[in-house]
């Protein structure tokens, strides 16, 4: 239903609760932008200062990623004033995949409401979210589920708020229960489970493109996807830290078990004509400012050959 950043919001009404309080939220350092709008607003809308109410888990002094364990303490530390942990799954910037389960688990200790941005994770790497215990998740579908920009974007709701009408929401008409729907009656009756919270008429068009892509995913597994992103993954890492004399930083985690299919490679002050200069030879990557270039080698569509001629396209262009 509905795009992301709407589905974040509409999601917030229900599970960002402030009091004067319990009214703190933790994000990570670097969260997409759209993110970081959301959280901001919110907060305001609340009547709080974000400068106050938001707190950001950062990376240690010359460290790239966020360590788990920092993580953990930072939610422990603020237990008697935090609301809502909201952390993105993998984060765009440094492809780092965060302990959603390990996550999770703190926040409902300290009393929060653990919720997740999947953008991109959703088709990146298995995600179990009922059984991590994550209460609300939203993702998009234009990334690596593959639908195209303005794709139809999916939520989850975990199932103990399925039959809880009395948590607030903003209604829609597709929201209400389907046996008094058209009998155009007032009165809101949502739908059991995320469907209740629904909002508008379904994106066909958008919805039939999933669907196609949907069906890719079901059919191959995203365990045997998973399988073959590492393999890629890893061989691109070997390839690019065997370029000799190499004048940038991988700093997304090597571990496979801490990344999805995404390398961000940390430039120097060059680092856009490079990026310019890997277009111009046909490799379609992404330049994030202030300067890391993102290369994604999905399972789906590429292959082993691929990540060998984009590593040489890189060398000779170094």
């Amino acid at each position: 239903m509905n795009t992301l950043t709407v589905n974040l919001n509409l999601l917030m009404v229900s599970f960002y609760r402030p009091s004067k309080q319990r009214y703190k939220i933790i994000m990570e350092q670097m969260a997409f932008p759209s993110d970081q709008y959301a959280m901001e607003m919110q907060v305001k809308f609340h009547g709080f200062n974000p400068e106050d109410a938001i707190i950001e888990a950062k990376p240690r002094a010359g460290e790239h990623t966020i360590r788990t364990e920092d993580l953990l303490e930072l939610i422990d530390r603020h237990k008697d004033e935090l609301v809502l942990v909201m952390m993105g799954g993998v984060n765009y910037y440094s492809g780092q995949l965060f302990d959603i389960p390990a996550i999770t688990k703190a926040a409902h200790e300290a009393g929060a409401i653990a919720g997740f941005d999947l953008a991109h994770a959703a088709g990146n790497v298995p995600l179990h979210l009922h059984d991590w215990d994550v209460d609300f998740a939203c993702w998009c579908s234009y990334k690596y589920l593959n639908s195209g920009p303005g794709g139809v974007s999916g939520v989850f709701i975990h199932e103990r708020f399925a039959h809880n009408f009395s948590l607030p929401r903003f209604a829609g008409w597709w929201g209400n229960e389907e046996k008094t729907r058209f009998q155009m009656k007032k009165g809101f009756f949502p739908q059991p489970g995320a469907a209740g919270w629904q909002q508008s008429n379904a994106q066909i068009l958008p919805m039939a493109v999933h669907r196609a892509s949907m069906e890719i995913f079901d059919e191959v597994g995203i365990e045997a996807l998973q399988q073959k992103s590492r393999n890629l993954t890893g061989y691109m890492e070997h390839l690019l830290m065997d370029i000799p004399g190499n004048e940038f930083t991988i700093i997304t985690p090597s571990d496979p078990q801490q990344r999805g299919c995404q390398l961000s490679i940390l430039t120097g002050d060059r680092g856009k004509m490079l990026f310019d200069k890997l277009t111009e030879n046909g490799v379609i990557a992404d330049w994030r400012e202030p300067n890391v270039i993102r290369v994604a080698p999905v399972p789906l569509y590429n292959s082993f050959e691929d990540v060998w001629r984009f590593a040489e396209i890189l060398r000779d262009n170094l």
